[in-house]
């Protein structure tokens, strides 16, 4: 009996030896870092109301916080594990803006490990506003035309999204930082001459939504008829050089879809060539005996032969390709969906595809390439790959 007593006693010993041998060596010889969690705050967020935070630890150890610089724990000792500290920022009593939090722990041990996290936010307790910026003439667009749509909100936004003809569309800011926010809503030919009603829905930063809704009228316009005649032989030599209709409409819908989501272009745009006159307005209904009825969805401009042809606005070069109904071609994509095609060209300029190009740098010359009886410029414009009158987007007050 006494000996088992003492081989108890024993182990119990070595036990505690053991356990205080192995706190001993982790106090003093303990150098990892702890991980600190700070839950409830992302850096970059915006928040609204009271904010719930909590900081857990992997070691024991002593907490202090700082807000703006400014002192709100210190010294807090907190356990380790997943219970942590709770602590509540209210809000409504800091100015809206950037604001930043930091948090310090250093564990129990003798070299005291330490570990910091910054979180840097914005408070944003300003009720969302937003209303329509519109004129007389913004109420009503031409079919083929484009509707511009502008609405001003009183501060930055997360989204907001447009409602309008059975589609949706993104809205951004008419420029950098601006207040003003903007969409093109594209009209095609065939719409149906009618009021419709477009909304927009806008998301704050915090996820405060306001809802608006106005109308619009879409005009009949009197298309004009025309007839055209390209010789069979024409038509077969450009089938052996140019590229089939299929793959130059499939690329229009990469391109659409790929459209940079800013506005590369400021300001209006301009002709892409001395305008000597307009052999073939926008929408005109046109006859021809290979393609029988049809709508020309762009402009058929004249000039000199092999004259000059340019840029209308900056973008970038997205094609620069040969096909059996345009011809030798170039695609300026000019981000939001508003892309120029200019067609039939005689050659190209030094230009190459992906690069950026300016308003009235050159991109080829005037030809008969394609589909065409004559020497023009077919000078088509799409948003988000609806046809639309290019000659609008010239106008200043567009």
């Amino acid at each position: 009996m006494i000996l088992r007593m003492r081989f108890w006693g024993y182990l119990l010993a070595m036990g505690a030896v053991g356990f205080f041998g192995y706190r001993a060596y982790d106090y003093f010889f303990d150098k990892s870092v702890p991980n600190l969690t700070l839950r409830g705050i992302e850096s970059g967020s915006f928040y609204a109301a009271d904010l719930e935070c909590e900081v857990a630890s992997s070691k024991k150890g002593n907490l202090s916080l700082w807000l703006d610089d400014k002192t709100l724990v210190s010294e807090f000792r907190i356990p380790s594990g997943v219970q942590g500290h709770s602590f509540t920022i209210p809000t409504k009593t800091l100015s809206n803006g950037k604001h930043s939090l930091k948090a310090h722990f250093s564990d129990n041990t003798f070299h005291q490990n330490v570990v910091q996290v910054e979180r840097d936010f914005y408070v944003d307790n300003i009720p969302l506003k937003a209303a329509f910026v519109k004129t007389d003439e913004d109420s009503k667009v031409f079919q083929g035309r484009t509707l511009h749509v502008q609405m001003q909100v009183n501060k930055e936004i997360e989204s907001a999204h447009l409602s309008v003809l059975s589609e949706k569309y993104e809205c951004f800011p008419e420029s950098k930082n601006s207040s003003v926010y903007e969409a093109y809503i594209p009209v095609a030919c065939e719409e149906n001459p009618n009021e419709y009603l477009l909304s927009v829905d806008v998301t704050d930063k915090v996820g405060n939504t306001i809802h608006l809704d106005d109308t619009f009228q879409v005009v009949s316009f009197p298309f004009k008829k025309s007839t055209l005649h390209v010789s069979s032989e024409k038509v077969a030599e450009e089938k052996e050089l140019g590229k089939a209709s299929k793959s130059f409409e499939e690329l229009m819908t990469k391109c659409a879809d790929a459209s940079p989501k800013e506005k590369l272009w400021k300001g209006s745009f301009c002709p892409p060539i001395e305008v000597e006159r307009v052999s073939t307005e926008y929408g005109t209904v046109r006859t021809t005996q290979h393609k029988g009825m049809y709508a020309h969805k762009a402009i058929d401009v004249i000039n000199a032969p092999k004259s000059v042809v340019w840029a209308p606005q900056n973008g970038k070069i997205v094609s620069k390709d040969r096909f059996v109904d345009t011809g030798n071609t170039v695609i300026i994509d000019h981000g939001l969906g508003v892309i120029t095609m200019l067609c039939h060209l005689d050659s190209f300029a030094d230009i190459e595809e992906g690069q950026m190009i300016h308003k009235g740098n050159p991109v080829g010359t005037i030809g008969k390439t394609g589909y065409a009886s004559g020497y023009h410029l077919h000078w088509e414009m799409r948003v988000n790959n609806t046809h639309v009158d290019p000659m609008q987007w010239t106008k200043p007050i567009f």
